[in-house]
Parts: C-alpha cells; structure tokens; sequence
C-alpha cells in the first residue's frame, strides 16, 4: 500500500465519512475498496455496500480489482448497454458488492430489484466527473434511498468548490493527496507545430516517431476521433477509437485490445482520460487540445503512472493559444518520420462462449494449449464476459489456430471463434 491507501484505511476506520482527493493513477481504487472490504460481514443477506461510478468501464474495472483481492464475497455490476435480464438474475442472490452507473443503478430500484435498507457503505467514485456528466439527479435519487448508511467515501481527482448536500456527509475527513511531490508525475511536455493543412500528416510522422510505444490520442470530438482513425487507416496504422458514440460491446472490445497489445493506439475523446486503467501508456498525443487546463491535467494523467516516466504531445499551429501551456516548452521536430509501426505481437481472439456457459480462463489456457497446440507463451490476456470470451494469441499463430480449432469443441461445445476486428 502506498502512503495515500494507508492513510484513507487509517481515516476510514470507526465508519467515518471520508473524502479523498488524489490524482488518477495514483490508486484510489483499492484505497476504497479495502475499507469497504472491512466493513463487509459475512453471512448478512443483502447488499451491504454500493459504489457509484460515472462510467460503464469504470465499473468493470473496478469489479476486476474486487475479485483479484480473492475475497469470499460477491460482487456484481450493472451499467447501461448492458443485458438487464443478466443483471436482474444476479440481483436475485444480492451480492455483498454492487457496482453500478447511476441512471442503471436508479432502474433497478425503481424496479425493486434489490432493497436498499441493507446498505451500509457508499462509494461515490470519481465523484467531481459523475456530476460533470450530468448525474446530479440519478445520484440524488439514489443517496435519498439510502436510509441505512453508516458510512460515505467520495473520491475525486479534483478539489471542489462545494459538496451536493444530497451526498450526507458527516463531519467528514479530508485526505488531500493531490500536491504531495511522491505522487506528482513525471511527464515532459513536447510542442509538435503544424499548419492546420498539414495537421493530419504532423500526426503521422508524430506516430512514426513515437514507434511502437503505447499512446494515446486525444481529440475534442467523437466525430474527430472517427475521422481521424479512418484517416489514418488509410495510411497503414493500426489504432482503436472509443468514444460515448459508440456501442457498449464496441467500447469494450477496443479497451480490452489496447489492454492486451494487440494494438497500441488509442484514439478517443476525453472520455478516457479518467478513470480507466490503461497500464503503461508512454505516451499522449492532444491531437486538439482542450479548452480547459483540467482537461489538459486528467489526459497527461493517462501517462507516467505509479512513478513511470511518460511523454505528452501537444499538436499546436502558431496562433493557438493556450494559458495553461508555458511559452518555453520545448519544440518536438517530426520532419522524415514516415516509418511505419511495426504490428503489435498479439492478436485478439474471439470465442462465443463466456462466464453462463461455465467457461473461466483456465479452461480456455487448456483448449488452447491442448488442442490449439499453442505453447503458453503464445497466449495473452484472457478476458471472460458474461457470454463471450477475448483471448490475445500471439499475431503469427492465429491463422494456425483457428483452423486446428474448427472443428473441436470448448468444455462439450461447439463454439464459434474468429479474429476480433
């Protein structure tokens, strides 16, 4: 744990309120999740905690951290886009943990479909954003539900003016982690100029410089993102998008494939600049930067990580101009940079089975090894959802194997597998 986790368990301790501020990256995630951890009983039916986040992949994110702790309780998200048959069943047998965005969150209760009288604990993550988005209404609805909380934590990775009295906070504690020197990035930031003509051709020799390094681009508009990933499409580099715009299963495909290095370039709005875990990203790119310099603080905040080094580009023409950037940044020259990236080492796998076809990751290794006649260095990241499953393979095997595999079946069945595009 770290000095921020250690001093949220400390504050946290006799069901105090607690609000933490703390930089993105800096692991607030399982600074609220081991407080909610000690307060959970076992043997008590019912939710006892719920933990509140602006963003679908926020929730999946942070289930993923609950159940690497290897607890005995149960936990479950719900979130919009997602199958709310498949969420209702779970709610049936109420998990210890529910993990949810509000608008989901505020439908199930409506619906009744789980009672509220037995939580106990509230997480309000990324809290300053939630109300950014437009949530106050949700999470008003919500917190007035509540009638049996004894303890509220709400983090957020900016300081606020003032707190929404809806929240009910108790004198509550302040931890302020957002100024300390151990947490402050190390992030050098890099003027690119252009002319506005020449702005997409900057990118690219931009990317071919950068090479082979996870990076993300960061554009003002989904319809930039769009129009950027098709532009450079054309030119023969690999890339992802995601942005609000787009489908839920469309957004997570293309997190999973950055996650797990079938691809390493990210193009998206500002929706990805908080909240999500995007492990060693080396670099950003702001494409266009924002209006605002808290906007400009959460991108960066995507780099130089847990004490990493990272690099932030900023593709600017001579008459922008910007407050929050220094007249004396250094200048990055991109002239004869027109190398293509080289692939990245995996591909990703798609198989049509998941977490109701009783298929986990180990039998998925097994199949793989077993009858793919793959060797374990060839596999990657295995994500399982609810019904189907991602696995990275190594980029020169995947023609080999989905071939070996036609015609075999995955734990007594037929399953339908092909590259994830």
């Amino acid at each position: 744990m770290n000095q921020m986790q250690k001093s949220t368990y400390k504050t946290t301790e006799n069901n105090t309120d607690v609000v933490l501020l703390s930089p993105t990256g800096s692991g607030k995630t399982l600074a609220f999740l081991l407080p909610v951890l000690r307060n959970l009983k076992k043997g008590a039916s019912g939710i006892q905690a719920l933990i509140l986040v602006p963003a679908r992949e926020l929730a999946l994110q942070i289930e993923q951290v609950f159940k690497s702790m290897g607890t005995d309780f149960k936990v479950s998200v719900c979130y919009g886009g997602h199958d709310k048959k498949i969420e209702v069943n779970n709610l049936i047998e109420a998990p210890a943990v529910l993990i949810g965005t509000p608008g989901r969150v505020v439908y199930h209760l409506r619906n009744n479909n789980f009672d509220p009288k037995t939580i106990q604990t509230l997480v309000l993550d990324e809290f300053d954003k939630a109300l950014e988005l437009g949530f106050h209404e949700d999470m008003e609805f919500i917190t007035g539900s509540l009638k049996s909380l004894s303890q509220r934590i709400l983090t957020s990775a900016t300081a606020m003016d003032e707190i929404p009295s809806f929240t009910g906070l108790k004198d509550e504690k302040i931890i302020n982690f957002l100024k300390l020197n151990e947490v402050k990035p190390d992030i050098q930031l890099r003027k690119v100029m252009t002319i506005p003509e020449e702005k997409l051709d900057t990118l690219f020799n931009l990317i071919c410089k950068i090479g082979n390094k996870r990076t993300l681009i960061f554009c003002n508009h989904r319809e930039a993102v769009d129009r950027i990933s098709e532009l450079l499409r054309e030119k023969g580099i690999a890339r992802e998008t995601f942005h609000g715009g787009m489908e839920q299963d469309e957004r997570e495909r293309a997190l999973l494939k950055f996650r797990n290095d079938s691809a390493r370039i990210l193009i998206t709005t500002d929706l990805a600049s908080r909240g999500l875990d995007v492990p060693e990203v080396e670099s950003i790119v702001h494409y266009q930067l924002p209006p605002k310099e808290d906007a400009f603080i959460h991108r960066n905040g995507r780099t130089a990580r847990m004490n990493a080094k990272g690099f932030a580009y900023l593709i600017m023409t001579e008459d922008e101009n910007f407050p929050f950037i220094k007249s004396n940044t250094p200048e990055e020259s991109v002239a004869g940079f027109n190398k293509v990236p080289e692939r990245t080492p995996f591909q990703t796998i798609y198989i049509s089975a998941g977490k109701k076809d009783k298929v986990n990751k180990v039998d998925i290794v097994g199949y793989l090894i077993k009858k793919g006649e793959l060797q374990k260095e060839d596999i990657g990241i295995i994500e399982v959802k609810d019904t189907t499953s991602y696995v990275a393979v190594a980029r020169n095997k995947t023609v080999a194997v989905l071939k070996k595999l036609s015609n075999e079946k995955l734990k007594g069945k037929k399953v339908k597998m092909e590259i994830a595009y």
